[in-house]
């Protein structure tokens, strides 16, 4: 309820504030492009201005000695390609050509220019962007218009194994930050027409090129619909990383569950693809994006279906109850031993006792205590180098472990549950953020309220999960509500061949994915 509160409220300001009518892609100014090349060269040259990587070439076109200039951005073009393909034939090969024929843009572009990719543009604004997306733009004199062709080329790293999402079984590919290799990733594996790439342009200095990807007849048209107007509506001078886009698009802003899911595996997003999900994808990031997402997406890895599935039901089963231990453990174990020692047997009790008799914090400050430094190790490993990072986490763990139970400012079991915990949150990694913040504000209740307060932690947190919705699906399908069909793959993963349908709760209808070979022989029939 408090997350649509705060949508709805979110939506409000945008529509207040007439962000939604007005896209950030949307130009304030349009200049267009002179007949008189002087003006456009004077207009270019005080727009590029004290910018030492731009190329401005003039020369003259033809027999007739038509001026002409070429503007282009060194480190972001290519130069063999600027000059075959442009400056030698207009220079040259006009020249000794006995083709009788005006020399114009539209000519130019049929008969001179041999690039793919070359099209008219009428605004200088125009031209300044296919300038920094490393294109080259011919201006010639007496024309209104000027030709942009594509000479993009620089720099990217290879497609490498996954630094994330890595697996045992299944391709060793991942994105990177070119937009061009990322969809070409994913049309190797969907190889159909019906995969649709959208493009458009967000951020209003960075000129970010974002992309959607969804495939037609499959995806819901309302699902997409509202991709684009989430998109649109974003308003905002840089867009550096997916992460940006994923803020302004979630549905629960507020909420520590995730309702944009995310991935670096082209498989995944594929397969994501393929059931009515859609894809967003971000250049400068290998990061991509899909929408809608659900929690049973958490307990899903691409692994899972290049496996058995009796093996990966009880795997999924793990992760489940690791969820469940890694958000609750801490709490419940201060619960007990500070209000409700009589519900653990004797022989523990006499135990736990033992090894706190010496320790001079209550349990629920020591639990508070020791999940801090295990957030803190885990960060600091993050965030060094990787060499120095795994030198840290390991010995951190173990002589600060070993010397804070040997001080007695620790007790042995608080560092069993706290290590067992903070390491079951890796095997959900979309919810990592999630388990990391509720394992505190339960806690806190626990302190207070013992295991009333565990328990009404839990319902509340069942209650703000099947309360939520990404783009317009129940975050907690199949089990709120409830579909039968869509249990083929939640806890229990069926066969393949058994999940002839698509999710409902993605495309908001039956669809069928597996065919039936009693349908092929009636059919034949």
């Amino acid at each position: 309820m408090l997350s649509n509160i705060f949508r709805k409220a979110k939506y409000l300001k945008l529509l207040n504030d007439k962000k939604i009518q007005k896209p950030s892609n949307a130009k304030e100014t349009v200049t267009p492009i002179s007949k008189d090349i002087k003006e456009n060269l004077k207009e270019i040259q005080q727009i590029f201005k004290d910018n030492m990587d731009i190329n401005l070439r003039q020369f003259m076109v033809g027999k007739n000695n038509i001026e002409a200039f070429i503007v282009s951005i060194g480190n972001l073009s290519e130069k063999n390609v600027i000059n075959e393909s442009i400056l030698d034939s207009l220079m040259w090969d006009l020249r000794k050509t006995t083709i009788d024929y005006d020399i114009n843009l539209e000519n130019i572009k049929k008969f001179a220019i041999s690039g793919n990719e070359v099209r008219e543009i009428p605004t200088i604004e125009e031209a300044v962007d296919g300038v920094l997306n490393g294109n080259t733009i011919l201006f010639l004199q007496g024309e209104e218009k000027a030709l942009e062709v594509g000479t993009q080329a620089w720099e990217h790293r290879a497609v490498e194994q996954p630094q994330v999402e890595s697996s045992v079984r299944g391709p060793r590919e991942s994105f990177i930050e070119t937009l061009s290799v990322n969809t070409a990733l994913i049309r190797r594996k969907i190889k159909d027409p019906n995969l649709k790439i959208e493009d458009m342009i967000l951020g209003r200095r960075t000129r970010t090129k974002v992309c959607i990807v969804y495939l037609k007849g499959v995806v819901n048209e309302k699902i997409l619909a509202e991709v684009r107007y989430r998109l649109k509506s974003i308003d905002i001078d840089a867009i550096l990383e997916s992460g940006y886009i994923e803020e302004f698009i979630d549905d629960a802003p507020f909420s520590p569950f995730p309702t944009v899911g995310n991935t670096e595996l082209p498989d995944k997003l594929a397969a994501k693809i393929l059931e009515g999900r859609v894809g967003i994808l971000t250049e400068g990031t290998p990061i991509a994006l899909t929408v809608p997402y659900l929690f049973v997406e958490s307990l899903q890895a691409t692994e899972d279906y290049y496996s058995a599935p009796f093996l990966v039901s009880q795997i999924r089963l793990l992760r489940l109850l690791a969820f469940h231990f890694t958000i609750f453990a801490p709490a419940i174990y201060t619960a007990i031993t500070t209000f409700h020692p009589n519900v653990v047997p004797e022989r523990l009790l006499l135990t736990i006792h033992v090894t706190r008799e010496a320790i001079p914090f209550p349990a629920s400050v020591e639990a508070f205590i020791m999940l801090v430094i295990f957030e803190v190790l885990r960060e600091a490993g993050v965030r060094m180098p990787r060499a120095v990072g795994q030198a840290i986490s390991i010995v951190g763990a173990l002589i600060m472990g070993e010397v804070a139970v040997n001080a007695g400012l620790v007790s042995p079991i608080m560092i069993v549950i706290v290590s067992l915990s903070g390491m079951l949150s890796f095997l959900l990694p979309p919810q990592l953020d999630s388990v990391t913040i509720l394992r505190f504000p339960i806690l806190i209740f626990s302190s207070i309220f013992g295991l009333f307060g565990v328990l009404w932690s839990y319902i509340f947190m069942i209650i703000h999960v099947a309360s939520l919705r990404s783009f317009g699906t129940p975050y907690f399908s199949p089990i709120m509500p409830f579909n039968l069909k869509g249990m083929k793959d939640f806890i229990i993963r069926f066969p393949l061949w058994l999940m002839k349908t698509r999710p409902s709760s993605i495309t908001w209808r039956e669809s069928q994915r597996v065919t039936d070979n009693k349908d092929d022989e009636q059919n034949e029939k």
